[in-house]
């Protein structure tokens, strides 16, 4: 697992969406500052979710019998609904307010396809290219 990687993509995938959606409700160029400083709780949040909640399922689990792939179709259904549920509850009381219905969509978006992340197997080519 390349957990380095994989929280850098997150992030920048939680960032985009986060923005893209408070972008529509009122942005103004002097916002461009918050936005870079802004990665920074992005990307702790991006951490903690990733290390607390999505790596130890892998950790656990996976092993010489059980793959990646196995633990990936076993554990993402039921931790996508989890999440899903829970991002849904969230926006339902958020009132309307951009903010938090920015941030649960982007939590919801990010950890899912984090998962896919971790669940790709890399094919002997893609291994091969990278160690050269």
């Amino acid at each position: 697992m390349h957990i380095p990687h994989n929280i850098a993509k997150s992030s920048l995938l939680a960032g985009s969406i986060f923005w893209t959606i408070l972008a529509t409700d009122n942005f103004n160029w002097g916002m461009i500052p918050v936005v870079f400083l802004s990665f920074i709780p992005i990307f702790i949040c991006c951490s903690l979710v990733i290390l607390v909640t999505i790596c130890p399922i892998f950790w656990l689990l996976e092993s010489e019998h059980y793959s990646k792939q196995k633990v990936f179709k076993t554990c993402f259904p039921i931790y996508t609904i989890i999440t899903f549920s829970l991002c849904c509850y969230g926006i339902y009381h958020a009132f309307s307010e951009v903010y938090m219905i920015g941030f649960y969509v982007s939590a919801y978006i990010t950890t899912a396809q984090s998962w896919v992340w971790f669940g790709k197997e890399k094919s002997p080519i893609t291994l091969a290219i990278t160690t050269l």
